[in-house]
């Protein structure tokens, strides 16, 4: 029986000023208030962190930043530091995120760093990796997922991961409506913990927490979180409206 905690996390992307964040906020926190059991975590723009912060004290909510840089501090005009995430509230942090790759040049060496930054100021980083839908229909889901795990966690043993969380999140399936059928989703779970057995050991695939991210709803959240291998669930869209996404967290 799987001892590891459920995580629902979702992500706002650049959604909402910091009035509309501390409003979702709020309303977030009054509907999730009987949750028991399920860690819960929100990722709003880094402008609304530390009032989202003040507005979830007392609560069973955690805040994550939605990217970090892997430096502590320096002349990198437009980015954000662990240190920084830190002192806004943030106790996790989303890394690698497939839009990141794709629309800033993130690579599997930047993750690494970043995977590394993270964890040395205590925050959790919330690892993602994906596949294509070209990369899918050419059978490369599992050889692509083991590069993209295997660089992302480099020079890692597996007493540096303990607050890792891993995110599956297949890129055909990310606001396009399209979700990866439990048994797909599953499947993948699987392997990756079956790949982090053979690059760490075992005790760190059993405990690790892997999410499904891609199209997840409250009408295919319950059959998703049925599987064994399914920690919980990085949201995108659904997350942005309080009563959708608190029904998505009591699965």
């Amino acid at each position: 029986m799987s001892v590891r905690t459920p995580l629902i996390a979702g992500n706002w992307k650049m959604y909402k000023t910091c009035g509309e964040s501390v409003k979702s906020a709020q309303q977030l926190k009054s509907l999730v208030e009987g949750v028991t059991g399920t860690d819960i975590m929100i990722a709003p723009t880094f402008t609304s962190l530390e009032p989202v912060f003040n507005a979830i004290k007392g609560s069973r909510i955690n805040l994550g930043g939605q990217n970090l840089h892997w430096k502590t501090e320096g002349a990198f005009t437009g980015e954000i530091s662990g240190d920084m995430l830190k002192s806004a509230g943030c106790s996790f942090v989303i890394i690698g995120h497939s839009e990141r790759r794709q629309l800033f040049g993130e690579t599997d060496e930047s993750v690494n760093k970043k995977i590394t930054a993270a964890l040395s100021c205590g925050l959790k980083p919330v690892f993602c990796i994906g596949e294509s839908e070209a990369e899918r229909d050419s059978n490369l889901t599992f050889s692509v997922l083991d590069k993209q795990v295997q660089a992302g966690l480099r020079g890692f043993v597996s007493d540096d991961l303990k607050d890792l969380v891993l995110a599956y999140e297949p890129i055909w399936a990310i606001g396009t409506g399209k979700t990866a059928t439990s048994e797909q989703a599953q499947e993948v779970h699987t392997f990756l913990r079956a790949s982090t057995a053979k690059q760490f050991d075992d005790a760190l695939a059993q405990s690790m927490r892997i999410l499904y991210g891609g199209s997840v709803k409250p009408a295919n959240v319950a059959e998703l979180m049925s599987m064994p291998d399914i920690d919980g669930a990085l949201v995108g869209g659904a997350s942005l409206d309080p009563e959708t996404f608190s029904q998505i967290i009591k699965f």
